[in-house]
């Protein structure tokens, strides 16, 4: 075994060796499901807009409204205004 051998081991050739493996992060797995939680919703809403029971005319009408309501509710300073 030469002097380079040695320096191309990474951690999983090492823990490998000793029989042994990496442990699996919680927080590794909380982000992914997160992430794909994120994902489900995101495609979840591209469908129920798609599928809605109003012409795209009217729903995108619609929903300017909404965004354009909850824009004058927000102040300057980027609170909500709790006088609504």
């Amino acid at each position: 075994m030469k002097l380079r051998d040695i320096t191309d081991l990474d951690k999983e050739d090492i823990l490998g060796a000793l029989g042994l493996q990496t442990k699996n992060s919680t927080v590794g797995w909380v982000f992914g499901t997160l992430g794909l939680f994120g994902l489900g919703m995101v495609i979840g809403a591209g469908v129920a807009l798609m599928v809605a029971p109003k012409p795209g005319s009217e729903l995108r009408r619609d929903l300017e409204g909404r965004f354009r309501s909850v824009r004058e509710r927000v102040t300057g300073n980027g609170q909500l205004d709790t006088n609504v």
